[in-house]
């Protein structure tokens, strides 16, 4: 038995002529708005209401920010500002080992790389990987040497800092 799978579920539908019903409440919504701003405030009072309140409701109808609708980037804002914020900074300053004597060669040796898994074949997939990015020019020295992920030794990571340098 064959069933028809619906095609295009992100699109809502058209209810009031070109408009779908969040886009009618929107417009029909600021229109609202507008006429009573129109008929309760004086014209040189209620004109920048009217044009505020206005584009609101037509950006809010129609305008869409990478991709997604507008309420939604308002919605951001308004949490952004309202939130607090934290800024963190690191001031320890990362050492590199530019030196390549025989001690780095040992701490080489003593680094131990865990496998991700046991699988063979996905260890196949990265020793191709590292070859193709080694044809390519763009692997590091690591890779290049043969050190690193190829040694099986085994050496205690204490923390995550440990781990990264």
């Amino acid at each position: 038995m064959q069933f028809q799978v619906p095609q295009f579920i992100e699109v809502e539908d058209r209810i009031f002529g070109p408009l779908t019903f969040r886009q009618f409440i929107y417009v029909a919504g600021g229109g609202g708005v507008v006429y009573l701003l129109w008929r309760v405030l004086p014209l040189i009072a209620a004109l920048p209401l009217i044009g505020l309140v206005g584009g609101l409701a037509f950006a809010l109808a129609f305008m869409q920010y990478n991709g997604r609708p507008f309420i939604i980037s308002l919605e951001h804002a308004f949490f952004f500002f309202l939130h607090p914020k934290l800024y963190l900074w690191n001031n320890r300053k990362k050492r590199k080992n530019t030196s390549r004597g025989p001690e780095s060669v040992q701490v080489a040796a003593d680094l131990y790389v865990p496998h991700l898994s046991d699988s063979k074949l996905h260890e196949l997939a990265w020793s191709l990987d590292i070859k193709e990015r080694i044809a390519a020019g763009t692997a590091d020295e690591e890779e290049r040497t043969g050190r690193g992920a190829a040694l099986d030794v085994i050496q205690s990571i204490r923390t995550a800092n440990e781990a990264r340098i």
